[in-house]
């Protein structure tokens, strides 16, 4: 364990936004996370679990005391002829553990490429792309409760998985810090290829395979997605929005070429990304904070905004796709403080 006080937090966030927090505590090893709950409670709440900081917007100083996990370590749990079950430390950058599986001929995870982030977060906010969500591939979590180290297991049922959603972000929100997340991967390619651009790159690779797709969608996202090592970003900001069917038949009566997806019966999923630049916000710029001009779902630090020119901006984007569609937009980035 690690204690720093009145820290820098723009190396914590990927926005790059210069704030303060009053105390991080570095969590290298579960005893010393359970230790840390059962005996020490003289640290300054509140307390917020940070991991790569890259599904956050600070909008000023954390006046309180950030957790930090690093645990460490991917290992083989158990295996047969068709799967393998891997646990891996919530400390670990996410694509890394991606490639890992790739390169050890594991399938199930190879969508969710370069998807920045930890381990940590990835049940937590249950992350998806290209047809793919984490819960489809998670066994069970373990946890300790921040409130009194009690250690936890978490079946993948109880996590209460739904589109960018688990229990970690409902009612145990900030109650349990993430230690160690198991997945049951397939050892022969379960692929999915069903969005189009995927398809098409994949074919342009070459053969059909685990390697292949990990390849197309770094390719891709790589192309449209700015780097946030050299622009302040956190991916999506939005979640994109579930609407009833009769609504979206509405929409596309003035809307032909609207993009939808069949979430579920009467429900349609609508990308945020072509509501926002429906709405003319893709590559436009207020102040020092805009709109990716490659990806309409993707806000910006143009070098020097802070936490409340971004939120501001956003607040305007919601408004109106709003007033143009009737469909309300929500954030998929956590405001700190909300």
């Amino acid at each position: 364990m690690k204690i720093e006080e009145n820290v820098s937090l723009k190396n914590y966030n990927t926005f790059h936004l210069e704030y303060i927090a009053d105390c991080i505590i570095h969590l290298f090893t579960e005893k010393a996370t359970t230790d840390l709950f059962r005996k020490d409670h003289r640290w300054k709440e509140p307390m917020f679990i940070l991991g790569s900081g890259s599904n956050l917007l600070f909008r000023g100083d954390f006046r309180g005391t950030i957790l930090h996990p690093r645990f460490g370590g991917i290992e083989i749990e158990s295996e047969n002829n068709d799967h393998v079950v891997i646990s891996a430390g919530a400390g670990i950058n996410w694509d890394d553990l991606v490639e890992w599986t790739v390169e050890n001929g594991l399938s199930g995870l190879e969508n969710l490429s370069l998807i920045p982030g930890c381990v940590g977060a990835s049940p937590v906010q249950n992350i998806g792309a290209y047809g793919r969500e984490v819960r489809e591939s998670i066994e069970k979590v373990e946890a300790v409760s921040i409130s009194d180290g009690t250690f936890t297991v978490f079946s993948n049922p109880e996590c209460e998985f739904r589109y960018r959603y688990s229990i970690f972000k409902g009612r145990e929100k900030g109650r349990y810090l993430v230690t160690r997340v198991y997945f049951r991967l397939s050892r022969k390619p379960d692929l999915m290829l069903d969005y189009g651009m995927l398809k098409d790159e994949v074919k342009r690779l070459g053969a059909e395979s685990v390697h292949n797709v990990r390849k197309a969608v770094i390719n891709i996202r790589r192309n449209k997605l700015p780097d946030p090592d050299q622009t302040g970003n956190a991916g999506s900001f939005f979640k994109n929005p579930v609407i009833p069917e009769k609504q979206a038949l509405e929409i596309k009566r003035n809307y032909a070429m609207m993009p939808a997806f069949l979430e579920s019966e009467g429900m349609i999923k609508v990308p945020a990304a072509w509501l926002i630049e429906q709405c003319g916000w893709k590559g436009k710029r207020v102040g020092n904070a805009g709109v990716h001009e490659k990806h309409a779902l993707i806000l910006i630090n143009l070098g020097n905004a802070t936490g409340d020119d971004i939120f501001l901006l956003s607040e305007e984007i919601r408004k109106s796709v709003k007033e143009k569609f009737d469909i309300g937009l929500e954030r998929e980035v956590e405001v700190i403080p909300n």
